[in-house]
């Protein structure tokens, strides 16, 4: 089967210091987290090994809702994109609830105002027909969106159509 659309997707986000990109991610974000590695330098005995397993780790795989999963690696000195990287989708009951936690942890919300998209952000969010979204950026500059959709609205804030 040629068609990826079977199949789970993932993100790759890069860090200029990932222990700080792992505090954000654990801490704020509160996700799951595993740094490879050190499984299999603790059940090898080698020197290489031993040492890798005695280095800070330089990567790692953090996980979400629904199996999603995150691999986070330090590059120093490689700009952080200027698009959206990562988005979470959020029931639209819990929106406002999830915006007011993370601003609680010290997240900031960035503002828009892009007229020829339409979109154009108050406090931090932008209200479209029957959705709403938000924008911040991680401790590396990466762009996290959170969106939601109310019932009866797609993702992008379209009317679906009603079921006979």
């Amino acid at each position: 089967m040629a068609a990826l659309k079977h199949y789970r997707a993932t993100t790759v986000l890069r860090a200029e210091n990932y222990e700080r990109a792992k505090k954000f991610y654990t801490g704020v974000l509160e996700l799951d987290q595993e740094e490879p590695g050190f499984v299999a330098a603790a059940l090898s005995p080698g020197p290489l090994e031993k040492a890798v397993a005695q280095a800070p780790p330089t990567e790692g795989k953090f996980y979400a809702g629904h199996d999603t999963e995150i691999s986070i690696y330090e590059r120093p000195g490689i700009p952080a994109p200027t698009n959206t990287v990562l988005a979470f989708e959020v029931p639209f009951d819990d929106f406002d609830d999830t915006l007011e936690e993370l601003r609680s942890k010290g997240v900031v919300f960035e503002d828009y105002d892009i007229p020829d998209i339409g979109l154009k952000t108050v406090n931090g969010v932008a209200v479209m027909e029957g959705s709403k979204a938000a924008w911040f950026k991680d401790t590396e500059g990466n762009i996290i969106g959170i969106g939601s959709a109310e019932a009866g609205f797609d993702r992008r804030g379209r009317a679906l159509p009603l079921l006979q």
